[in-house]
């Protein structure tokens, strides 16, 4: 299948959606990553300097499941839902002809992450389905879809400390935390990894679990009274 991520900033798809793209490349996927800003305000000094090394900083972590990059270099904290980056967005989704989207959910704390959702929403249309990764700390809507990234933990940290330039620790930290939450939500057994995504059905595209690499194993529940039932010694009638 075609996988497209698509992120507001350099790092953003190593932070939210990495470890589903890794499960994807693991089944034989292609990925490509669009980036829609340049990433200038990420950090002080020289805003030009500051975009090339973030641009190579991204190029670096997206080699790691040989993912092609593409840039549309919109100004960094300025994008807006509007017809330049609709249309931009449009031939990118018709140039890649992809099977699944993946980008930022409409709730989410940066405005450029917002404003790039409704973008995706509108330019997708009917090309491809729509799934929308967490948002910082899984303050957003409730999950529809979760992702074993157990496999691919080591390599999301990884890829998220190519991004050096943005002290990427913290986001490390952070991205563990939600992901062993995620796990533990959909009863994943311990020590295990998850990422989220919210997914609004649009006709044509309403069951796309097929499309998805496989959510955590199920732990077990034990259901007590049942136990308890069978436990007890026969009555003898």
């Amino acid at each position: 299948m075609n996988i497209l991520a698509i992120g507001a900033h350099p790092d953003d798809i190593e932070i939210y959606m990495f470890g589903t793209l890794a499960a994807c490349a693991a089944r034989g996927d292609r990925l490509d990553y669009v980036i829609a800003t340049d990433g200038a305000k990420g950090g002080n000094g020289d805003p030009v300097a500051l975009s090339a090394l973030r641009k190579n900083e991204a190029r670096s972590a997206a080699a790691l499941l040989d993912a092609k990059v593409h840039f549309l270099d919109f100004a960094d904290g300025e994008l807006v839902p509007d017809q330049s980056l609709i249309l931009t967005l449009k031939s990118i989704i018709a140039e890649m002809d992809p099977d699944l989207i993946l980008t930022h959910p409409a709730i989410d704390y940066h405005g450029d992450h917002r404003a790039l959702s409704e973008a995706v929403r509108i330019a997708a249309s009917f090309s491809a389905p729509v799934l929308y990764c967490d948002a910082l700390r899984g303050v957003g809507p409730m999950p529809s879809y979760y992702v074993d990234i157990t496999a691919h933990r080591a390599k999301k940290a990884i890829a998220i400390n190519a991004h050096a330039s943005q002290d990427p620790e913290r986001f490390v930290v952070a991205s563990e935390q939600l992901s062993a939450f995620r796990a533990s939500q959909a009863n994943g057994a311990a020590e295990s990894h998850a990422e989220a995504f919210h997914f609004e059905p649009i006709f044509p595209f309403v069951d796309i679990r097929a499309l998805l690499p496989p959510a955590p194993p199920v732990h077990p529940v034990a259901n007590r009274a049942r136990m308890r039932r069978l436990q007890e010694p026969s009555q003898q009638s």
